[in-house]
């Protein structure tokens, strides 16, 4: 049975307009088929629906790209295993998924689009199935992780320091999910801030949000010595090593971590490429890590870093939103370019350096999802 893209994504183009109809569908038939499957999921679904969607979305219109798409597999597969996902439920879920596009594609549906879907899933399963069988033998599941550090930066924003019981191996600019023991089988992702270290202790920049179970559990209510479970790393927006090109990173709000973590590993390399870190937010009160990047700045002379606030007219530094700054303040065409942040900055920043001639190829972008 052949892979045949073209055909998958021309039926998912029939049931994206209905993203929200379609997933509480799938999770309907799921769950009536195999009411056993509830138990490890969540109490509350809204975020469960919007990351299904978001995977599923990602592997279908990266069917043309079979190295990247293996890689995604790869790194959903072992970060199943937190689930406690094992073999057998990927029949289940894809009996349930192919039933929803049937349903929501019906106008176009035929038996060759049928055997397109069942072709795709099938290899999409057994590679996240191996990924996670070949992992089972040398990682955790999940790890244990104390809390050996907890700063309130801001109102709504912590940086919180953990040292894994077991080494946490990883790469720049990735990101873990986290669950606490105040909201069981509620997981929820935040990006590490800091360059692998030799004591094994990551830092996570935690902003609590409207409504957020965890962000506001590990703001709020973690202590130090606490423990947290966090899942596998996962994420590819690892700084490019062979790289002779400066850098240009544009940080919005917490969306600063897996930047920083990027350029402290730039600074570790040995290698000396001027780096630019754009650094927004609302107001000034929000730029919780000004100081310790000013630091970084002071040991490190081809580092600049440049604050800017965009809702606060009194602020007496650079003023505006991210993307127009980005694009007037120089060319950044021979860059190497890292975005991370809200939806909305990180899309116009992108568009807007296209624009100015950046190869899109050249930057590496991320999304703050959920209650990263």
């Amino acid at each position: 049975m052949s892979l045949n893209p073209r055909l998958v994504k021309e039926s998912f183009s029939v049931v994206e307009p209905v993203a929200e109809k379609a997933t509480a569908y799938f999770y309907g038939r799921l769950f009536a088929e195999n009411p056993h499957l509830r138990g490890m999921f969540p109490p509350a679904m809204d975020v469960q629906r919007d990351r299904l969607f978001s995977a599923l979305t990602r592997i279908v219109w990266s069917l043309d790209s079979p190295d990247g798409l293996a890689g995604y597999l790869g790194q959903l597969g072992r970060d199943h295993r937190k689930y406690g996902v094992v073999a057998e439920h990927y029949t289940a879920v894809g009996n349930a998924l192919l039933a929803t596009i049937r349903r929501f594609a019906a106008d176009v549906w035929n038996d060759e689009i049928e055997a397109a879907w069942v072709a795709a899933y099938t290899a999409a399963a057994n590679l996240m199935i191996e990924s996670a069988e070949s992992d089972a033998g040398v990682s955790p599941a999940w790890w244990l992780a104390e809390v050996v550090d907890h700063e309130q930066r801001h109102r709504d924003i912590a940086v919180i320091t953990l040292r894994p019981t077991q080494r946490l191996p990883y790469t720049p600019g990735q990101y873990v999910n986290v669950q606490t023991a105040r909201w069981p089988r509620v997981w929820r992702t935040f990006s590490i801030a800091n360059a692998p270290r030799q004591d094994n202790t990551i830092r996570l920049h935690v902003r609590s949000v409207p409504g957020g179970w965890v962000s506001t559990a590990l703001i709020r209510h973690t202590r130090v010595g606490d423990t947290l479970m966090v899942g596998p790393p996962m994420g590819t927006m690892a700084p490019c090593e062979r790289s002779v090109r400066d850098v240009l990173c544009v940080a919005g709000g917490t969306g600063l971590a897996p930047l920083k973590a990027i350029v402290e590993s730039i600074i570790a390399s040995g290698r000396r490429p001027n780096i630019h870190l754009l650094y927004g937010a609302r107001s000034a009160g929000e730029l919780y890590d000004l100081p310790d990047l000013i630091r970084m700045e002071s040991s490190f002379p081809w580092l600049r870093v440049l604050p800017v606030v965009s809702d606060q007219p009194s602020y007496e530094g650079m003023r505006g939103h991210l993307p127009e700054v980005a694009q007037r303040f120089r060319s950044w065409a021979e860059h190497d370019v890292y975005v991370c942040g809200p939806t909305s900055m990180v899309n116009e920043t992108v568009r807007r350096l296209q624009i100015d001639g950046v190869p899109l190829a050249r930057i590496h972008r991320d999304i703050i999802q959920g209650e990263r």
